[in-house]
């Protein structure tokens, strides 16, 4: 059986692939999952911790049934996602004589929703993650090495925007802008999908595992091929703190765990009706809320907080990358709204001032991601392409601090035909090896900051002239790639590197000793990049 996992900031949602229907179905875990109205099972992605020594947690609807996301609690857990592989500037707490971590609480949770799939006597055979198209290295990182403890014979992951694509149905040949807006992130992505030719394997995004039924077997294969994608840390639960925000201005409510969830009804309730209220009584303390909000208001609200100009920018962000194709906006067929914070009319308005109304459909905000990360498994590959660029550190003289030379760019697609040639030299007299650090290089121009302001974690983006970088093998016994012998000494060319990166997005090296004509490595694979 095929299970995908739709990780959120806000809400998780699982799906399977039915063998009997050859349809996906969104998987209901009780009591994990709650459903409301017309949308399908969610899992709220909370965590409350009962034990850290013995890692016993809550997670999903049961937090919510107890009422242990209302109080003020150092154990309850909310948007936990945003912090994993982040720096943050801030703490969490020492629970039971633990010492806590946002890859801590994740990995409970994931932990926790698998251990519910099996009790309901589903074992799967293969995994599909999503992630977000702006998640660096430390987050594919930290996904792999929860997955290494699973039972599981193949785990995949795929960009969150282009499950959406596949889970909304491709046809051979078009071109689908894909709006995936959440909890925690923005991802656009650009995608279009052709029919390849019989048993011809145009790339795939894998993870773990062998290849896929239809590779092996040398079926028709449908290729989805991302031509453009962006995405930066802004979603529902940044405009859950701004209107907490709004009603501490005005009505001098202190924001609150408690308030949060009712601005988050209250907007949610805005996305069908013009005007909204909460009301909400404190039996213990006798205080009483009632909240009001207009939609003009939201959207007044969003305004102030650069919403639709960074809207604006990630889509610019897409249309470049797409124009250096030959792409533009009249070739898009359709616009696919993803996430609950796109189902806003606020969001709608925005994409219809870009884009035909008939084009632009929103009839399956939660479920696309989960069903379409099945479509891997079902024949569908991944022709893609690399989101960052990667690069080395170097001693700058002139700033006389590292900086960093870019060796792969932004774009790049894999495999590569061609590797990459650099050629380095011994800087000390006598040196026993050569090591490099190599980086992930974000944004030139803006870096997303991940901190807390008192009990919030919250994200900005930050403009700079200075590159963001999360280096990947910056620890002992990581760093050297050529033990030199005879020793180094400065002057001269010592050996020459090769830089690949392969199908399964592995950046490969080889090293050549220039003095003595011997390969000191050859192909070895550094880590996988995004």
């Amino acid at each position: 059986m095929s299970v995908a996992i739709d990780f959120g900031t806000s809400n998780t949602v699982l799906a399977r692939w039915n063998a009997a229907t050859q349809q996906p179905e969104t998987l209901s875990l009780a009591p994990l999952a709650q459903q409301l109205g017309d949308n399908p099972p969610l899992i709220p992605s909370l965590v409350y911790v009962k034990n850290a020594a013995s890692s016993e947690v809550l997670i999903g609807q049961s937090v919510r049934d107890r009422g242990l996301d209302l109080a003020e609690d150092s154990r309850f857990f909310r948007n936990f996602k945003r912090g994993i592989g982040t720096d943050i500037q801030g703490f969490l707490p020492d629970l039971d004589g633990q010492s806590l971590s946002f890859e801590q609480i994740g990995q409970w949770f994931i932990q926790r929703v698998l251990q519910q799939l099996a009790a309901s006597g589903e074992t799967p055979e293969s995994l599909t993650f999503t992630v977000p198209v702006d998640s660096f290295e430390a987050y594919r990182n930290w996904l792999g090495q929860v997955c290494q403890s699973l039972e599981i014979q193949q785990v995949r992951m795929l960009d969150e925007p282009t499950a959406a694509a596949l889970g909304y149905g491709l046809k051979g040949g078009e071109t689908l802008l894909v709006i995936d807006f959440g909890g925690g992130t923005l991802d656009l992505s650009l995608v279009q999908l052709a029919a390849a030719a019989s048993g011809q394997v145009l790339g795939f995004l894998l993870k773990w595992g062998q290849q896929s039924l239809a590779q092996k077997s040398g079926q028709r294969v449908k290729t989805a091929r991302v031509l453009a994608k962006a995405g930066e840390a802004l979603g529902g639960a940044d405009i859950d703190y701004w209107l907490a925000d709004y009603f501490e201005r005005t009505q001098g409510l202190a924001p609150s765990a408690l308030t949060l969830r009712l601005v988050e009804r209250l907007k949610i309730k805005l996305s069908s009706q013009p005007e909204a209220t909460e009301v909400y009584f404190n039996d213990e303390t006798l205080e009483s809320y009632e909240l009001t909000l207009q939609r003009s208001q939201l959207e007044t609200i969003l305004a102030e907080n650069q919403f639709f100009q960074r809207l604006d920018g990630k889509l610019n962000q897409v249309l470049q990358q797409a124009q250096r194709q030959e792409i533009d906006l009249s070739q898009v067929d359709a616009v696919l709204l993803v996430g609950g914070t796109a189902q806003m009319p606020a969001v709608r308005d925005w994409a219809q001032r870009h884009f035909a109304a008939e084009k632009i459909r929103s009839d399956r905000p939660f479920e696309a991601i989960a069903h379409g990360a099945l479509q891997l498994q079902q024949g569908v590959e991944v022709k893609d392409f690399l989101y960052h660029s990667y690069g080395i550190r170097y001693w700058d003289r002139r700033q006389n601090r590292h900086s960093w030379h870019s060796i792969i760019q932004q774009g790049q697609p894999y495999p590569m035909d061609k590797p990459v040639e650099l050629l380095l030299g011994a800087s000390t007299d006598n040196q026993p090896s050569i090591e490099l650090i190599l980086g992930e290089l974000g944004d030139d121009e803006t870096r997303t900051e991940v901190y807390f302001e008192g009990d919030r974690l919250v994200t900005r983006q930050v403009r700079s002239g200075a590159t963001q970088v999360q280096p990947l093998n910056d620890k002992e016994g990581a760093r050297a790639i050529a033990k030199l012998d005879p020793p180094g000494f400065p002057g001269s060319d010592r050996v020459r590197v090769y830089f690949r990166i392969d199908a399964e997005r592995f950046l490969r090296i080889t090293v050549e000793d220039l003095l003595t004509n011997r390969f000191l490595l050859s192909d070895r694979a550094v880590v996988q990049l995004s």
